[in-house]
């Protein structure tokens, strides 16, 4: 087990680049029109997950989202022990801050010019159109807008609950692909791309809905960036006040999804034979 300050400079690292690389793609799409369609965007999230992987994992395992370090330190405590579970998720939200002020700065005149062009003042509602370029909303305001009629499309407890269904489906991946005995796992070299590809496939599945966060720190620590930029209540709390079920979903669904497969479905996987036993001649 690495030291933990190296395990820490790995998780505020690889979150760093997952959070630059994935909000990066979504200012990229909202305000300048470059990349075109949900599947864009999700490619380039699922790279930046892949890139950030291979970046971190040597030093700290790569979890780079809280909802990951919460199931490993519940169900999995020989390999990452409990104690360690406050340090990473700091670190994890450091990266994400990081992240989050790169990317307005970079962007900055074209943040400004997409507000001017759509008559939005930050901070006022509708708002969100170009804050979510940080933080998250549901709807999606790129798809649905921000009226009265999107508002009642999503409430949200349902969208507490897709973030959690999300989250689940990603750490059940991630405890599958990471189960030494799982017979069916790739080789460790190739689990961050699968973790990349699920991360990719769940966005086009429910980013519509809740623009798909399924980390903590991926969208608390840009939306702190948001209320330092000027947009106040509507980065928090939000509207319908909101914004916990992008902490609240991602935590229950990830103990769940982890639940799921140490429970349910490990059980009954076929293990992994040693070289030069008997099964295996």
């Amino acid at each position: 087990m690495p030291k933990l300050s190296a395990a820490l400079v790995g998780e505020v690292l690889g979150t760093f680049l997952l959070v630059l690389f994935g909000t990066g793609s979504v200012a990229c799409a909202v305000l300048t029109g470059a990349l075109n369609g949900l599947w864009q965007v999700a490619v380039v999230w699922g790279f930046g997950v892949t890139i950030a992987i291979y970046c971190s994992a040597a030093l700290s395992g790569a979890h780079l989202n809280p909802a990951v370090s919460l199931a490993f330190a519940i169900l999995r405590p020989r390999s990452f022990p409990p104690s360690r579970l406050v340090p990473y998720c700091a670190a994890q939200l450091v990266g994400a801050i990081g992240a989050g002020l790169l990317v307005w700065a970079v962007f900055a005149p074209f943040l400004t010019r997409f507000e001017l062009k759509e008559g939005l003042v930050r901070g006022v509602a509708g708002s969100e159109r170009a804050a979510m370029i940080f933080g998250e909303y549901f709807p999606n305001p790129a798809v649905f807008g921000t009226g009265p009629d999107a508002a009642a499309l999503v409430s949200p407890l349902g969208a507490m609950l897709v973030e959690a269904l999300g989250t689940g489906i990603l750490v059940l991946v991630i405890f599958a692909l990471s189960d030494p005995d799982n017979a069916a796992a790739p080789e460790p070299t190739l689990v961050p791309f699968f973790v990349g590809f699920t991360v990719a496939v769940l966005i086009s599945l429910f980013a519509p809905i809740t623009q798909a966060g399924w980390n903590p720190a991926r969208d608390f620590g840009p939306r702190l960036v948001a209320v330092a930029a000027g947009y106040g209540s509507i980065a928090i709390p939000g509207p319908q006040a909101g914004f916990w079920i992008y902490i609240v979903g991602p935590l229950v669904g990830g103990v769940a999804g982890g639940l799921t497969y140490e429970r349910l479905v490990r059980p009954f996987l076929p293990r992994k034979v040693p070289a030069g036993t008997e099964e295996a001649r």
